[in-house]
């Protein structure tokens, strides 16, 4: 009178885990930091209408093509001799204004690059030019 007994294994309770598996999914949302770009410093005027002549000995133009080459008052130059040559032109001007056009197709490294050496010579006046 041997009976065969079916060995029943241990259970493992799953009538909790949706409340478990919520938990740990509200906790990580809360305790998470999402890093968010900051994107670029730059004050911009209000709006307007209104359109000022600035006299030509006043502007500097700088010229961004599309494989990252760069034109100042039409002279080709390195991106990284920006910072100096307007140091010097805003040392002689301070009503110096830097105009800015780049090409639709310019890497946006190189826009910035620009940007940077702009501010490293602490240009205060820049105007950022249409590409159209």
């Amino acid at each position: 009178m041997i009976r065969n007994r079916r060995f029943k294994g241990g259970e493992i309770p799953t009538g909790s885990m949706a409340d478990i598996a919520f938990l740990l999914l509200v906790f990580f949302l809360v305790t998470t930091t999402i890093d968010t770009d900051k994107g670029l410093g730059i004050v911009l005027p209000p709006a307007g209408d209104v359109e000022i002549e600035i006299q030509k000995k006043n502007i500097i133009n700088c010229l961004i093509n599309s494989q990252g080459k760069v034109l100042l008052d039409e002279e080709p130059i390195n991106v990284e001799q920006i910072g100096r040559i307007v140091k010097k032109r805003l040392a002689k001007n301070p009503l110096l204004i830097v105009s800015v056009k780049a090409h639709p197709k310019t890497d946006y490294s190189d826009y910035i690059r620009v940007l940077d050496q702009l501010k490293i010579a602490n240009a205060k006046k820049i105007s950022i030019a249409n590409s159209n």
